[in-house]
This record gives C-alpha cells, sequence and structure tokens, in this order.
C-alpha cells in the first residue's frame, strides 16, 4: 500500500481541470482549457523538457555521435524493443522509454514505443497532418466493422481548422474528396521525377498524386511568430527537438501558451495510479498518482479530468481505476474496454530506378514527401478486404550512383559521387487495420511495474485482411512504377509487428450507444460525464491518414464543450 502524503493541505490539490500527460492531445487540451479561463493541473509521468533548453543534440552534426548517429549494439541489445524504430537513433535516444523501465507484457508481439517528458512524443512524430474525409468517419457504418463514428466530417471541420491555424500545416488546395483541403501555408515542391509520376497516376490510374500535408513551417504566420516559432530551414533533425519551432510540438506551442495565461500548473515526474470515483457523487473527483522516484502517492482534485496519457496508458490508468460502482475499470460496464485496439499496417514498401532525369539535381533538404490518398473501398467494397491505404511516395538522387561507389575512398571516391545518374523513387504503405475485439490490452493480475501498478498486457496481431491489403499496395506501386516507365528494383515484405507504427489506437471508443462502446459525440464516458478520453484510445477505427490532427481536433472540441459545461455547473 502506498503511503499517502497530502502536505500541502487538499485546498492546494485543488483545480478546475485535471489533464493526464502532456504530449500531442494533452497539450491541446491544457490550452483550450486555461484559455477558458480553467485552472488546469496537468500530469506527465516522465521529466520535464523545456522547449530550445532541453534539446542537446539539436546543432551536433553525425560525426559528433560515437556510431555517427547510428545505434550502438549495446543499445540495441538491452533495447530490443525500441530500437527497432527508425529515429531512435543517438541524437534522439534521450526522448523514447528504454525497455526495462516500464515493462508490459507482450502476449502477442507488439512494440509499444513511448516517450515519457513533457510534449511526449509530439517530439519525435513524423509529423503528416492530413485530414480524415468523411469516408473514413462513416465506413464503419457502411461496411459493418469496429463501431460506428458518434460524429462525422461536418463536426469536427471546423476544429481541424482551428487545429491547423495554430500548429502550422503545409499543404496545396486540391478538392480531393477523400482528403479534404484545409486551412494551409505554402506547400512544398515536387521535383522532376514526383512531377512526371504524377502526370501518370492521374490520366493512367485515375489517382491523386500531390505533396502531403505537414506540420512544419514553410511560410510562419503572425499566430507562430506569436509562440516564438519559425520558419523550418530543413535541417532535417525533427525528432531531436526544433529550438527554430520549425514544426509544431506540444513544448513549442500548447504547452507555452497555456502555461502564459496562467492557469496552468505543470508537474512532471508524476506517475498516474488511477482515477477516483465517488460512490456518493456519482462522479469522478480526482486522480490519484505516484511520485516516480520515491513512489510516495498523494491526490489531486479537480470537477473535470481530461485523458491524455496515450492509448495503451490511457487504457491502463481506467482498466486500473476500480470501485464498487465500477469493479472492471471506470465507465467499464459492458467489457468492452481494452478491446477492439487498431493500428497502421506499415509492412510493405516498393522502390525503383529512373533513367531520366539525369541532367536534374535537387537541392536542399525537403522535410515532406508526396501522398496518394486512399482509392480502396471508397464509395463501396471494391476488393476482397475492408479498409484502405495511403501510400508515401518520394523521389531522389541517390548518393551513390553505382555499386563500386560505397567502397571507394579519398579522390575516388569524390568522383564517383560527383558522376550524374539514376534517380530513385520510393513507397511505402499506411494502412487501415480494422479493429477486433480479440485485438485487446488487459491488465495482469500478478505482475507489477516499478510503481506497484499492473502491468499491461498487449494481445493483438494481424489478420488475413491485412496481408490482403499488403499485397493489394505492392501489386498496386508495381503497376504504377511501371507504367511510369521505371524499373522496379526492390519489393519490401517488412517484419514489422503492431505498434512500430506507433499509431495505437481505441480500447476506449466513442460511440452512440453505451452497451457498445465507452465514449460519447463529446469524448465523455458514457457512466462518468466528468472524465473525458480525447487521445488515441477513443478511435472506433483507424482510418488511413495519420491520426495525431485528428487527436488534437478530437481534444480541442471536447476541451471548449468541457469548459462551457463546466461554467453551468454540469460537471461539478
Amino acid at each position: 500500500m502506498h503511503k499517502q502524503i497530502n502536505t500541502l493541505g487538499k485546498e492546494a490539490h485543488v483545480f478546475d481541470a485535471i489533464v493526464i500527460g502532456s504530449g500531442m492531445s494533452g497539450g491541446w487540451a491544457a490550452k483550450e482549457l486555461c484559455e477558458k479561463g480553467l485552472k488546469t493541473l496537468v500530469l506527465e509521468r516522465g521529466r520535464h523538457v523545456e522547449h530550445i533548453k532541453d534539446y542537446p543534440t539539436a546543432g551536433m552534426d553525425p560525426w559528433d555521435f560515437e556510431f555517427r548517429n547510428g545505434k550502438s549494439r549495446k543499445y540495441r541489445e538491452e533495447n530490443p524493443i525500441v530500437s527497432q524504430t527508425y529515429c531512435a537513433t543517438e541524437d534522439a535516444q534521450h526522448f523514447f522509454v528504454k525497455d526495462d523501465y516500464h515493462p508490459y507484457i507482450q502476449e502477442k508481439p507488439f512494440t509499444w514505443i513511448r516517450g515519457y517528458q513533457t510534449g511526449g512524443r509530439s517530439l519525435m512524430w513524423g509529423r503528416a497532418a492530413a485530414r480524415w474525409s468523411e469516408y473514413d468517419f462513416s465506413a464503419p457504418a457502411r461496411f459493418g466493422y469496429g463501431g460506428d463514428w458518434p460524429i462525422r466530417y461536418k463536426d469536427i471541420a471546423p476544429w481541424y481548422s482551428h487545429v491547423e491555424k495554430f500548429m502550422g500545416v503545409s499543404g496545396s488546395k486540391e478538392n480531393i474528396d477523400t482528403m479534404p483541403d484545409g486551412e494551409f501555408l505554402k506547400p512544398y515542391e515536387m521535383n522532376c521525377l514526383e512531377l512526371k509520376f504524377k502526370e501518370v497516376a492521374e490520366k493512367k490510374f485515375n489517382r491523386h498524386f500531390v505533396m502531403g500535408r505537414w506540420a512544419n513551417l514553410t511560410d510562419p504566420q503572425e499566430v507562430h511568430l506569436k509562440q516564438g516559432r519559425t520558419k523550418c530551414m530543413g535541417r532535417d533533425r525533427c525528432s531531436r527537438g526544433c529550438p527554430l519551432g520549425g514544426y509544431f510540438s506540444a513544448n513549442s506551442g500548447t504547452l507555452p501558451w497555456a502555461r502564459n495565461t496562467g492557469n496552468m500548473t505543470l508537474r512532471p515526474e508524476t506517475v498516474v495510479h488511477s482515477i477516483i470515483y465517488d460512490e456518493q457523487k456519482q462522479k469522478a473527483v480526482g486522480v490519484r498518482v505516484l511520485d516516480a522516484h520515491t513512489h510516495e502517492a498523494t491526490e489531486y482534485f479537480a470537477p473535470v479530468i481530461f485523458c491524455n496519457a496515450s492509448t495503451l496508458n490511457t487504457n491502463l490508468i481506467l482498466l486500473n481505476s476500480v470501485s464498487n460502482r465500477f469493479p472492471n475499470g471506470l465507465g467499464n460496464d459492458n467489457g468492452l474496454m481494452g478491446k477492439y485496439i487498431a493500428f497502421h499496417n506499415y509492412r510493405a514498401g516498393v522502390g525503383a530506378r529512373s533513367e531520366e532525369f539525369k541532367d536534374k539535381y535537387v537541392k536542399g533538404r525537403r522535410q515532406a514527401g508526396c501522398i496518394i490518398p486512399n482509392f480502396r473501398n471508397v464509395q463501396k467494397q471494391d476488393v476482397d478486404f475492408l479498409g484502405g491505404y495511403v501510400m508515401f511516395v518520394n523521389a531522389y538522387r541517390p548518393y551513390m550512383q553505382d555499386d563500386d561507389a560505397a567502397t571507394s575512398a579519398g579522390a575516388d571516391f569524390k568522383e564517383r559521387m560527383s558522376r550524374p545518374g539514376s534517380w530513385e523513387i520510393y513507397t511505402y504503405m499506411q494502412g487501415e487495420v480494422i479493429p477486433i475485439e480479440a485485438n485487446h490490452v488487459r491488465l495482469s493480475k500478478d505482475k507489477k511495474d516499478p510503481w506497484g501498478i499492473p502491468q499491461i498486457i498487449a494481445s493483438v496481431g494481424y489478420t488475413e485482411n491485412d496481408f490482403k491489403l499488403t499485397d493489394d499496395f505492392i501489386a498496386q506501386a508495381k503497376a504504377m512504377f511501371e507504367a511510369a516507365g521505371m524499373t522496379v528494383t526492390k519489393t519490401d515484405r517488412l517484419p514489422f509487428q503492431p505498434g512500430l507504427d506507433i499509431h495505437e489506437m481505441g480500447g476506449v471508443r466513442m460511440g452512440r450507444d453505451p452497451k457498445t462502446s465507452l465514449l460519447n459525440e463529446w469524448n465523455q464516458l458514457h457512466h462518468v460525464k466528468n472524465v473525458f478520453v480525447t487521445d488515441g484510445a477513443c478511435m472506433p477505427s483507424a482510418g488511413n491518414q495519420s491520426p495525431s490532427i485528428l487527436y488534437m481536433a478530437l481534444t480541442a472540441r471536447a476541451a471548449n464543450y468541457a469548459a462551457e459545461e463546466f461554467r453551468k455547473g454540469n460537471l461539478s
């Protein structure tokens, strides 16, 4: 039993709102609630990371690192889980949770990539920020899978705009119904081979090929300058934390904005144990926490509670929040909490070579790639699998133009590097995984983590649908490259386990019916209306576009609703 401490008195521990988690969605909850005048406590289980000051590798070059910014054998051996992710290199390893720090149980192989610090994984995210379309929100109802969303695109569209204006999203207006336009800064430019491929994709296949939508400041506006951010300089060091604020993170945007209202209290190095439910008041009244180092316990109280701990940790906290009223987890009357976990399928890539444009070069680094929006199962099911996928595409001039260049040295190396040569192009998939009840997380009955909290068990796997979707992506990518006169040079079937996409979703899904869902259309627990869940745990389906900007839009929408309900006294 943890020792209860509360030396400052209960009054010092009372707030209008508590936000659990300070990352992508938690930062938005803090910003919106604080702007509306609510005294808000933000709880973060990791250490404090301050924008600019705590980006120690931001100015380092590859040769400044012991392993030339790679991953040492020792790091890989000690961290077989986190070392699988591409960006856990020397420059960013301090932002990733080591495998032994917060153990979990893999009933089926699941790669849980975590970032425990102020700002969470918003410091290391890939920055893809395309909107979902009406087709994505309605797909579960139309095709009979997962759970029907209690909202549609029209409900979230103004909140997408709200978020985009503040964070800054580059992109081009294209009037594509499967990938709606937003509030865009000027787009990055395509190179010559991408423009050639665009023509083929659109004319021969009737598929859109456009520059993606990315949370990088190509043309900072007044609101971005007020945040202290400036233009992306193409340094290609995003996962280290950007001292320029050239891409959006909670550290550079929402958290400082919330702090400047005077209404935010941030408490890092604080592990949330559970949410406290009052049987007499029939509502949640606070949060029980443990000091990350001493493990001493205390409690904080508020009439509004937002869960933004990241998908699996939010599931963990709610499942661990038991009471006489909710013996199986807070709000979990139907037993569905932790079930229908979904993610994104990244298990394939295809590369090709073009002999055109040998007289063309590209200067500088572009912090963006192109995208082919989903074209499968849009109006109706047109293939033998459910869901769809987007194709991320980049064309480039490779550094090494012949097979011998990599083994050269000195003047010979320079000469080989400078030879004109072929262009290459590569596409990888981001596929929708269909939520099924068997894909779930639950709490261990006998194994605890270092804070005495039950470890989470992940039992999540692929289905035949995922393999069919992967095969279709490979076939379509090859066909498109060959139609553009290119030679396919490689087909990658990647051994990625679920979770390595870092897009885990579900477990506390939204829905209209309390019998089949946990949250209503405002992200409130059906049976505990003053608890809101707006991170990836709330997702009834995975869609095919990157989900982070949707989490942010859902959070802003729910936080403004919560603030209004708080004013009316409906959550007290």
